[in-house]
């Protein structure tokens, strides 16, 4: 542990603050630019160490995603810092709308990228349009059903990806009941949205069924 304190307690060649004015973020590594943004310690905890633990708590990609509720739940936090953090992420995700930043390879991809349909009270489809090396153009979702029903063609997948150019696409559904097994209309659109690519040379990937708890790949299983 490196002591409690602030920033200011550190020596000064191993501050955040003045390696980042000196180097250049890119230079810093990820702990120590979340510690520029909770500038102190707390409960004897010094600041580097608390953006470690912040870290290894949510992990690299999950601290992105996480919203207000949860963060301000973190030993430390509490609602003021939770706000900053959930507002420095969220500005940086405004900022890199329509870029090309996602890259999915795994079902777990895209499971842990939908965090916000996962305990959704209907079901929700969702198109991740991708480029020729699986990352992400753009992501929509084109249709939200009822509790157990999503009623989706196959234009309204495949007209947006041609509009955006996509090399392939991967689709994804949750189910509220929390059950990952496809039902027959699963089976069917799957089957229907596949044949749909080949005609127009835009690859299915993959379908995906998310819940809370798990994830179901129609590849995995042999479906697709």
């Amino acid at each position: 542990m490196r002591g409690a304190g602030t920033i200011q307690d550190m020596p000064r060649v191993e501050r955040p603050r003045e390696k980042l004015m000196r180097y250049g973020p890119d230079k810093l590594a990820d702990e120590e630019l979340l510690a520029i943004i909770l500038r102190t310690g707390a409960r004897g905890r010094n600041v580097l160490d608390m953006a470690g633990d912040l870290l290894s708590r949510f992990g690299r990609a999950e601290i992105a995603r996480a919203g207000f509720a949860e963060l301000k739940g973190a030993p430390g936090l509490g609602p003021a810092r939770a706000c900053e953090i959930a507002a420095v992420f969220e500005l940086g995700r405004r900022y890199l709308n329509g870029k090309k930043t996602g890259i999915y390879l795994k079902p777990r991809d895209i499971w842990e990228e939908l965090r916000d349909i996962r305990d959704q009270k209907k079901e929700h489809f969702v198109v991740f349009f991708l480029d020729t090396r699986n990352q992400e153009i753009k992501r929509d979702i084109v249709s939200i059903g009822t509790l157990n029903y999503n009623l989706v063609h196959p234009r309204e997948v495949f007209e947006p990806a041609v509009r955006n150019l996509a090399a392939s696409v991967i689709v994804a559904h949750n189910h509220p009941s929390g059950c990952l097994e496809p039902s027959d209309e699963d089976l069917s659109l799957t089957k229907r949205l596949s044949q749909a690519g080949k005609l127009l040379g835009i690859e299915l990937l993959d379908h995906v069924i998310v819940t809370k708890e798990g994830f179901m790949s129609f590849k995995q299983k042999g479906l697709l």
